[in-house]
């Protein structure tokens, strides 16, 4: 491994500031947090994680190439991506302002169960052609063709759990209560808000 530690800490280096930057993966670990809090915002971002997985599994069996060459497909993917997440921006647009604090607070702690919570977090980021691209980036270009599947395997297995490492943390300090009672203040207009983030990162997607 020694002799791939240049390759590493380049992927690392831009993984990092790929993982960090706004996108569909934040908007939800947030949305999470703040309405269900911090187990159900945990779970989403090992959602999320297991969706880098997919990323690499394809570009390691090639299906990446295929992607590359098919704009047909390619853009498949980001139909389906830009329909889902504007699904979840109409759903969060739809909520009905609330005065009474008793049910609002009722509808913040609505329990989701953890393999919702997963499997929300994982159709994100799986969908989202944004990480599609980052990791035909770097499988075609960064990783060298001679590097050994099982090294590629480790840079990929190394990029999940940085990326569950990180939104876990963002999901532990979006959920403090300091933090979920200024957003509840919000109230519907948070919804909303997020409702236009998602909608807008839709059409991003699909332009």
């Amino acid at each position: 491994m020694l002799g791939y530690l240049d390759e590493f800490l380049l992927i690392a280096v831009a993984h990092f500031f790929a993982v960090a930057s706004p996108g569909p993966d934040f908007a939800i670990v947030l949305k999470q947090s703040v309405q269900r809090g911090r187990t159900n915002a945990l779970w989403t971002s090992g959602g999320v994680a297991l969706g880098i997985l997919v990323h690499v599994t394809y570009c390691l069996l090639g299906v990446a190439i295929v992607l590359s060459q098919s704009e047909a497909a390619f853009n498949l993917l980001k139909y389906v991506a830009g329909a889902y997440l504007a699904y979840m921006g109409i759903q969060a647009l739809r909520v009905k302002a609330n005065t009474d604090a008793q049910t609002m607070n009722a509808e913040y702690s609505e329990i989701e169960s953890p393999l919702a919570a997963l499997r929300r977090g994982f159709l994100v980021n799986a969908l989202n052609p944004k990480a599609t691209l980052f990791f035909l980036s770097l499988f075609t270009l960064v990783i060298s063709a001679e590097t050994p599947s099982v090294v590629q395997a480790f840079y990929g297995g190394y990029m999940a759990v940085a990326t569950w490492l990180w939104f876990s943390f963002l999901s532990i300090i979006l959920s403090k209560s300091s933090v979920r009672a200024f957003f509840h203040k919000a109230g519907h207009w948070f919804d909303r808000g997020i409702g236009v983030i998602l909608i807008a990162l839709a059409i991003r997607v699909v332009i």
